[in-house]
């Protein structure tokens, strides 16, 4: 069961991320007037997305609870990495974001890296 908590901790904290970004790019410039920026701020505190990003980041605190009661920190907390590798690979797609080469090899090695350190040596 911990690894459905480390599992769902991460994909909580993907959708946060890319919601989030999804009602930023919606939303607009941050206006320049403090009326516009209170104005922007209301906005997004009623959205219903926002409010789903709020509750995704809650709802992820949980389950990263439930996963350290199952795991140490120090083997658990690599795998939160996992969060890089799924908002780079989805935010191509979803927000028209440059995939290169260099960053999927700067992901390949957050992997190689959570392999490793997943080793109990």
């Amino acid at each position: 069961m911990g690894y459905v908590y480390l599992i769902a901790t991460v994909l909580l904290t993907v959708y946060g991320q890319l919601a989030f970004k999804w009602q930023i790019d919606e939303a607009g410039a941050f206006p320049a007037g403090m009326g516009a920026r209170l104005e922007y701020v209301a906005g997004l505190a009623v959205s219903p997305w926002m409010l789903s990003v709020v509750f995704s980041v809650l709802a992820a605190a949980l389950t990263w609870g439930a996963a350290l009661t199952r795991f140490e920190l120090n083997f658990a907390y690599p795998f939160m990495s996992l969060s890089f590798v799924l908002v780079l690979l989805l935010s191509g797609p979803l927000f028209s974001e440059s995939v290169t080469v260099a960053k999927l090899v700067g992901v390949a090695l957050i992997v190689a890296g959570l392999i490793i350190g997943s080793q109990s040596w």
